[in-house]
């Protein structure tokens, strides 16, 4: 259940405000499921965010055990196929903010050697809400922990809406990410680094 819902908040990047993202999944990485299901589907429907079949299988698998209303879950909009992304996204933040900023210092202590974590890499995404970090992980295991651990660093060093994007290995990435890859730079490596866990 973790691993599903964490797929279908990783595809929701870039289409649910960020404000809301980092909040759900806070939720799911302390298993509080019952919550999601009340409220996404909720934030869906009010947003008029349409899903893909294979988003729409995952809310259904994830979210209706735990109390979602069928009927709100499937009068969420379909979409045929994810359009490319708004956002911009650059290795360099526009704010000048350099890459040893206390942060990634921070991110690469917590990640570097660590078990169950490979790649790790870090860009800037520009858009109309302005300019956030967006840091990219591969791992292994525990992703819904993970992403809720690394929102709480970054909060704590004063980012007040993460974006924390953790990769499970072998998923096929939507466009955001696919964005956000092809402008980051490296943090760190885990233990893990190698050509299993590499993002792509």
């Amino acid at each position: 259940m973790s691993d599903t819902c964490h797929e279908l908040l990783l595809r929701l990047a870039g289409r649910l405000p960020d404000e809301l993202l980092w909040r759900y999944r806070d939720w799911a990485a302390s298993d509080a499921y019952a919550v999601l299901a009340r409220s996404l589907p909720r934030t869906l429907l009010h947003g008029r965010i349409p899903l893909t079949d294979h988003e729409m299988r995952l809310l259904q698998d994830a979210l209706v055990p735990y109390g979602a209303e069928p009927g709100a879950v499937s009068s969420v909009k379909g979409l045929d196929e994810l359009p490319p992304t708004d956002y911009t996204f650059s290795p360099e933040s526009p704010d000048r903010v350099p890459m040893g900023d206390s942060a990634t210092v921070v991110l690469g202590a917590t990640l570097r050697g660590r078990h169950g974590v490979g790649e790790v890499r870090s860009c800037w995404r520009i858009g109309p809400s302005g300019v956030n970090r967006v840091l990219l992980v591969a791992a292994t295991t525990g992703h819904a922990r993970l992403t809720g651990e690394l929102q709480r660093v970054l909060r704590a060093l004063g980012e007040h809406d993460p974006c924390v994007e953790v990769v499970p290995s072998g998923l096929d990435l939507p466009p955001y990410h696919r964005a956000a890859l092809a402008a980051s730079e490296p943090v760190c490596a885990g233990a893990e680094s190698d050509e299993h866990l590499v993002l792509s």
